[in-house]
């Protein structure tokens, strides 16, 4: 039987030696109401990691996925406190703006030609300046209990567990099969892989672009919902580390940055590790610039790994 690459394996053994380590350093980290803990605080950035996921799987990047989602929080709830709109349509309102700039996202990419680092940094600057704006600045309290439905828990063996934590692997389970065993999901890594080649074959590789931005937006806007829903309030300054964090657990996950290469369950698994890297070191009252300078080395590690096993057939 063909063992999977390490490259797959890795993030499984990074999060299985953090969780032994820090059991070590404290009784409380293996309870069952610390790992809930730890999954709900990674359940915003898990889900605007598999949108970052499929853009990455193309050689591209998306800087704006954070902003975008706090503008998603903004505008569904200042839909439901400002015009009274009933919270399922306030919801899809808020997941049909983070869409559009999903949408304008991928045109100025596949129309324009422009990169998608360029074209995403400029769009981070347009989402901030447009939530900061609409909000003026202020948060949006009074939110309706349908918008925070997701936050809530329930009892599994005495343990409580979020709603949208199991939303969040539910996603994670539907994307992995769509990009296992559909022929769009497959097409996704082709194009990553080698979109001229891919080209040639007669897939169209600009529809697969536009259609990943796009479906990326959708969840942005889904992972809007899962902050309101967490915090009870739009926040217009949400989002400002965001895209990083997403863009760590999809390095740690495992999926190249070049494209083409990657398993989505891996991001699923990066994001677990950055929260159990910092729950643990919180745990064991280690400040918080320690954990910043821990996520960024081990960045640059999956990083530098990712590039020599390109390397290294050749």
């Amino acid at each position: 039987m063909k063992r999977p690459p390490i490259g797959q394996l890795g993030p499984f053994i990074a999060l299985v030696i953090a969780c032994a380590f820090f059991a070590t350093q404290s009784d409380r980290f293996l309870t069952g109401a610390n790992l809930s803990l730890v999954l709900q605080q990674v359940m915003v950035v898990g889900v605007i990691a598999i949108g970052q996921t499929l853009i990455v799987l193309t050689a591209g990047i998306d800087l704006s996925c954070g902003m975008v989602m706090a503008l998603g929080s903004i505008v569904m709830t200042k839909f439901a406190q400002d015009l009274g709109l009933p919270a399922p349509l306030a919801i899809l309102c808020g997941v049909g703006v983070t869409a559009l700039f999903g949408l304008v996202n991928g045109l100025l990419v596949t129309r324009v030609k422009l990169p998608p680092f360029i074209v995403t940094l400029g769009t981070l600057n347009i989402a901030f300046a447009i939530t900061q704006l609409y909000s003026n600045a202020q948060t949006v309290t009074d939110v309706p209990a349908a918008m925070t439905w997701l936050g809530g828990t329930f009892s599994v063996g005495g343990t409580e567990v979020g709603y949208g934590v199991v939303l969040m692997i539910l996603l994670y389970l539907g994307v992995w099969f769509w990009l296992r065993e559909t022929a769009a999901g497959r097409h996704v890594y082709a194009v990553g892989n080698n979109a001229e080649a891919t080209r040639l074959v007669g897939i169209p590789t600009d529809r697969v672009l536009l259609g990943v931005y796009v479906l990326a937006g959708v969840f942005y806007g889904i992972a809007s919902l899962l902050s309101v829903a967490r915090t009870g309030v739009g926040d217009p300054n949400a989002g400002q580390t965001e895209n990083l964090d997403a863009i760590t657990a999809v390095v740690l996950g495992g999926t190249s940055l070049f494209g083409g290469r990657g398993v989505i369950l891996g991001t699923l698994v990066g994001a677990v590790v950055v929260g159990v890297l910092r729950n643990g070191l919180t745990l064991m009252g280690v400040a918080s610039v320690y954990q910043v300078l821990i996520t960024g080395i081990l960045v640059i590690a999956a990083v530098a790994v990712d590039q020599l096993s390109r390397k290294g057939p050749r």
